[in-house]
């Protein structure tokens, strides 16, 4: 692995001294991230760690000598104002680092890693630094950031113990929120993107497999493709559901025609149109209805209000899309907003994910901020426990099939397998059905 933007190599020593030189802040940034770079293309993970060890935790403890001899160069190039580009290097020197591990799949290093940082904390209880202004606090600050916990999830990633966790279920959305931000290290966000697409493709690939020998009487597929779901067999029933929706009442063909109907309307008229898009085609049960509607038209119809005499364009779709995404997930990044709430802890699960699905297809570029908003109620119930959060877990189930299946290059086609005419009726029996996959 290189990069161009790297200088030449400096070694240790030039690291530790690092303080004394006459260059510019970013040169001495650069000089870091070279080190690292070269110590764990030329040598052993284990020698990278200890490196590492060595130039974020080491150098704390080592006392200030009175004629400031600068070993702890690699904290003292910062000024007391730069905390945020402390956190910055430290958190690119660290995916350096899981960017080379997670490629020559050597994940045991990448625990090790944090490994580093859990010893530090349980240390740090004990021993106290000479080093107490500024660094520690600055180094206490970044395990306690978010920052950190986005690397814990590339290490929890591999921990057999962890697999039992409900959130790495649903992991790649967490990866896709770190990808979509741009103020990332690079390394940090092409992993999480490669990490996101392989977990997507490898639960599409196990849903179509599993699908296409669901109703084998051979022990050897039946054993082989696992059903990748945790919804047993309500999985078959919920895809027999979506996909029996076919031609014109199909989905992706309403926001078709939702589109070319709305093309010429004010955004005023559009709140309205696109409030009877949304309904259109969803169970009804009243008294969910009447107030998810209502709180929707609610919320509608004062946004933007400045702006309602407007001929609807492609950046208020995506800003009003956008809108309606916070209104049914979360609005804050802190907690689920009410409408989650009642749809999810009332079993309409399906209800939530079909109006955010119809949602992406009126406004495809709001598919990342459905997945960052996706990630964001994630992070906030982390901290619950799978009994805790079954309905959560339900809701994240039937959303993440609904994803693969719409915003994927799969086809989904319900057959019947006793009627030579294939028609479909609401009162026919499920079990005469079924599913067949078509990539497209």
């Amino acid at each position: 692995m290189t990069d161009n933007n790297f200088p030449s190599n400096p070694n240790n020593q030039d690291i530790l001294q690092l303080a004394s030189e006459e260059i510019g802040f970013q040169c001495k940034q650069d000089k870091i991230y070279s080190f690292l770079l070269a110590t764990i293309q030329k040598e052993t993970p284990e020698k990278a760690l200890l490196e590492f060890r060595n130039l974020f935790i080491e150098s704390l403890r080592i006392v200030e000598t009175d004629d400031n001899d600068h070993s702890s160069g690699v904290y003292t190039i910062f000024t007391d104002q730069q905390e945020a580009e402390f956190h910055h290097t430290i958190k690119r020197c660290c995916y350096i680092l899981v960017n080379n591990w997670e490629t020559l799949k050597q994940h045991k290093y990448i625990q090790d890693l944090l490994l580093i940082f859990e010893n530090y904390k349980i240390e740090n209880q004990v021993f106290v630094s000479p080093f107490i202004h500024p660094y520690s606090g600055w180094l206490d600050n970044f395990i306690n950031s978010q920052n950190y916990d986005d690397l814990k999830i590339f290490a929890n990633r591999y921990q057999t113990e962890n697999k039992s966790n409900w959130v790495s279920r649903y992991s790649h959305f967490l990866f896709l929120a770190q990808f979509y931000d741009k103020n990332n290290p690079q390394e940090q966000r092409n992993i999480a993107r490669n990490i996101a697409q392989q977990m997507k493709h490898k639960f599409k690939f196990d849903l179509v497999m599993y699908l296409a020998h669901s109703h084998s009487s051979d022990s050897y597929f039946i054993n082989k493709y696992k059903n990748p779901s945790i919804l047993g067999e309500q999985i078959l029933r919920l895809i027999q559901i979506i996909a029996s929706k076919k031609g014109s009442l199909s989905y992706k063909s309403i926001a078709n025609i939702f589109i070319e109907q709305t093309q010429q309307q004010t955004l005023a008229d559009y709140k309205k149109s696109l409030q009877k898009y949304l309904f259109f085609s969803i169970v009804n049960i009243p008294e969910v209805m009447q107030f998810l509607q209502q709180h929707l038209e609610d919320k509608l119809s004062v946004w933007k209000i400045e702006n309602d005499a407007e001929i609807i364009n492609k950046g208020l779709v995506l800003r009003i899309s956008n809108r309606l995404i916070d209104i049914l997930t979360t609005e804050n990044g802190k907690e689920p907003t009410l409408l989650f709430q009642l749809l999810v802890s009332q079993s309409h699960s399906l209800i939530l994910a079909v109006l955010l699905i119809k949602i992406i297809l009126i406004s495809p570029n709001s598919k990342i901020h459905l997945e960052i908003c996706i990630s964001k109620l994630i992070n906030c119930h982390a901290k619950y426990s799978a009994d805790q959060c079954q309905s959560l877990i339900h809701f994240f189930e039937i959303f993440n099939i609904m994803l693969t299946i719409y915003a994927g290059n799969t086809q989904y086609t319900l057959i019947n397998m006793k009627d030579n005419a294939q028609s479909f009726h609401i009162q026919s029996n499920f079990d005469d059905y079924r599913v067949f996959s078509q990539s497209i």
